[in-house]
């Protein structure tokens, strides 16, 4: 499945002119945002759907934006403050990352990259497990909702799930918020 979504996200980030605009659109639109709230995204790569958008809005309303880091040692990711315009260094996987003097934070929002979403609230990541275990992680330090992000496109009918796999509260897509769990 991960081969097959992978070979349309080079089609689907071609044809969704403005696809990202809309996401932040659709954001706001669907979710209650407090300001001071910290939010988590993710740099965009492989033709995964531009969330920096979101970001930039959630930062204008008040809110406090994160990005993901990996830590070689650790199963879980950890959290730092990001801001557009702030230096970033390149992570494991050629991720992009905060610097490593960023103040970790622990985010109540997580806008999570996908391969593949389903209707279950079921998500496709990218094999590593490590937005599983992060969820978990956080669920046990506050409560959060997780909202996977993507193109509408990567929507199937279902997501084959593993023992650790963690459903999500939503999905974000460009054209709409699809509701799964409050």
């Amino acid at each position: 499945m991960r081969k097959r979504i992978f070979r349309q996200l080079k089609r689907l980030s071609d044809q969704a002119v403005g696809a990202d605009h809309r996401l932040a659109i659709n954001l706001f639109g669907a979710l209650s945002l407090c300001s001071g709230m910290v939010v988590s995204g993710y740099w965009p790569m492989r033709k995964e759907i531009n969330v920096l958008p979101c970001l930039s809005a959630l930062l204008s309303y008040g809110c406090r934006t994160a990005l993901p880091v990996i830590l070689e040692d650790k199963h879980a990711l950890i959290f730092r403050a990001w801001s557009p315009g702030d230096q970033l260094v390149k992570g494991l996987y050629g991720t992009f990352e905060p610097r490593p003097d960023a103040e970790v934070v622990y985010p109540t929002l997580l806008l999570v990259p996908l391969v593949a979403f389903d209707r279950s609230g079921n998500r496709l990541g990218y094999g590593g497990g490590y937005y599983d275990r992060t969820l978990v992680s956080l669920h046990e330090r506050h409560a959060i909702r997780a909202i996977g992000v993507g193109y509408a496109g990567q929507e199937v009918n279902c997501v084959p799930v593993g023992a650790h796999d963690v459903m999500l509260n939503g999905f974000l897509t460009e054209n709409g918020f699809i509701k799964i769990l409050e």
